[in-house]
């Protein structure tokens, strides 16, 4: 499956995180930013700066704001699986 364009304000750090909270072949995951950068080739500044820009955009949600654990939205998981065009991401 060819991957989705990204939007005009998103890099390839958005994209993984969100297909790291996707969890392809698997059940989704639920992560903080220190456990998906520890699971990426990404730093915990810059999983957390581009964790604050997907939850503004609503790609990803709180599964537990206390404890500041994300989960995939609705719309993130829409984008994702191509059935939200990509178009529709930009401001």
């Amino acid at each position: 499956m060819a991957r989705i364009e990204l939007a005009s304000w998103m890099t390839p750090v958005d994209r993984d995180i969100l297909e790291r909270l996707q969890n392809s072949g698997n059940r989704e995951l639920v992560l903080t930013p220190r456990l998906i950068a520890e699971n990426s080739d990404w730093s915990r500044d810059a999983v957390r700066s581009h964790v604050l820009h997907l939850r503004e955009n609503s790609l990803i949600e709180y599964y537990d704001e206390e404890a500041g654990i994300y989960r995939l939205s609705e719309r993130g998981r829409a984008w994702l699986q191509g059935d939200l065009p990509t178009e529709d991401l930009e401001d």
